[in-house]
């Protein structure tokens, strides 16, 4: 069992930035996939980005050239976003595929507005 703790969403301005983490309880080095999705109300949860096994990275187009995933230790997904929009938000999700089970925190709350 692993469990998957965010931290970092809140609130912040048009063009903005915000760092969002994902801590898990054991090392993930070795997980297929380690990613982030999000659901605004009313919507289904995407895909924002993924790190797949052997590094390559895979972003939502909507994100693309704003948001840098990195997973900086053998416990820890980070999300960089930048130049955020009111379309970024959404509660965010961190997913992680490990040892053929799947492992979702219990999400972080980003909203953007003036």
């Amino acid at each position: 069992q692993v469990q998957l703790v965010e931290s970092g969403g809140g609130l912040a301005q048009p063009g903005g930035s915000l760092r969002l983490s994902c801590a898990a309880s054991t090392s993930i080095l070795s997980a297929n996939d380690m990613g982030w999705f999000r659901q605004a109300p009313g919507k289904q949860r995407e895909l924002v980005a993924v790190i797949l096994r052997g590094g390559r990275l895979t972003y939502a187009e909507s994100v693309k050239g704003r948001f840098t995933i990195s997973g900086d230790n053998a416990n820890t997904v980070t999300l960089q976003m930048n130049r955020l929009k009111p379309e970024d938000t959404a509660v965010y999700y961190c997913n992680v595929n490990l040892n053929g089970l799947e492992y979702w925190g219990q999400g972080t709350q980003v909203t953007v507005s003036s």
